[in-house]
């Protein structure tokens, strides 16, 4: 059994990563996050909340491309949240950091504060092409231009399996009953996701494992987003 108060986590597998992006179609699609322009990807101001990242290593022709999912980390010591002047953003105690976006006053510290660069300010009014319009969540609002936004492990999703769970008498399960839209949707199966305080969970098993490490964890952020080296 987990533990009374849940610290939601997330392990990927760079072994099983293909880079498809099907995580980041996903997360677009699931967080209302507006397709954006030929302009606004020429002036860097992209939104998207995950990320490959493409890293290159070696000299030609003796060359190894290695692939990055990057998402918030979800620190459990995260800086973005104590400079934040307005309270904007804030950590839950279940381990998620969270924006509330009519709080945000576009300061951007937060994310001049990310060591991981993770955080978007949305310098466009949200719109999509007419025949897309209808298929945004209605279960995530759409956030209006001049905010910072960012990765929140599909947070709605939680709120849904906890009216479940409290529906049914019972908590939420440490494992399955809860996943992000990103988690769920990877073909190549390279992401887990559920409670890092429940041992028997997979994702703190895979936590533990020898070829786990944390990215910048030498920054003190403690990041609960987990990556598993490569084997070769």
């Amino acid at each position: 059994m987990g533990q009374s108060m849940p610290r939601w986590g997330m392990v990927i597998d760079l072994d099983r990563c293909s880079g498809c992006r099907g995580c980041v179609v996903a997360c677009k699609q699931e967080n209302n996050i507006a397709p954006s322009t030929q302009e606004q990807a020429e002036s860097s101001r992209m939104i998207s909340w995950i990320n490959v990242i493409t890293v290159v290593e070696g000299d030609y022709p003796d060359t190894k491309v290695r692939l990055l999912p990057m998402l918030c980390q979800q620190c459990e010591n995260p800086p973005c949240v104590r400079v934040c002047p307005v309270g904007a953003t804030q950590k839950s105690l279940q381990g998620i950091v969270g924006q509330i976006y009519p709080r945000c006053i576009g300061c951007r510290y937060c994310a001049s504060a990310c060591p991981y660069q993770v955080k978007y300010f949305n310098w466009f009014k949200p719109s999509w092409p007419r025949e897309f319009e209808q298929s945004r969540n209605p279960s995530v609002c759409v956030r209006p231009k001049g905010v910072i936004e960012k990765c929140t492990f599909c947070v709605q999703r939680l709120q849904r399996a906890r009216d479940q769970a409290a529906f049914e008498g019972r908590k939420v399960r440490s494992e399955g009953e809860y996943v992000p839209a990103c988690v769920e949707s990877c073909p190549a199966k390279a992401m887990y996701f559920g409670d890092l305080e429940d041992r028997s969970t997979q994702v703190a098993h895979l936590a533990r494992d020898v070829r786990a490490f944390r990215v910048m964890d030498e920054l003190g952020t403690g990041p609960n987003v987990i990556y598993l080296k490569e084997s070769t």
